[in-house]
């Protein structure tokens, strides 16, 4: 049994404000299949926006870079992401380390 994306971005969520990481939901995605996408700011311009992807070989999901540089055109790689699936959560991490925790146990799956 999988986790529904609202379970997902909720735990998520909390991981975050437990490490002192400010994190907000940019666009409430479908409670139960939504994908999630996680932009990452580093409050100096640039950005990060990361996709979780499946392995076919492996069978392991993992989180890549969808689109980085200059936060305005990272923003815009969410924005026609979000013209392609209108169900896409969009949660923004904002941290000037570059923390997104999306590495660690738990989250990566």
């Amino acid at each position: 049994m999988r986790l529904t994306a609202r379970m997902w971005v909720d735990a998520y969520l909390t991981r975050l404000r437990l490490s002192d990481i400010p994190a907000f939901v940019v666009a409430h995605g479908d409670d139960t299949g939504g994908a999630v996408l996680v932009k990452l700011a580093t409050l100096d311009g640039r950005a990060q926006v990361f996709q979780r992807s499946f392995d076919l070989m492996t069978g392991e999901r993992n989180w890549m870079v969808l689109s980085e540089g200059d936060e305005i055109e990272v923003d815009a790689a969410i924005t026609r992401q979000r013209g392609y699936d209108p169900d896409l959560w969009v949660i923004e991490v904002e941290d000037k380390a570059g923390r997104h925790l999306l590495d660690e146990p738990g989250l990566k799956d």
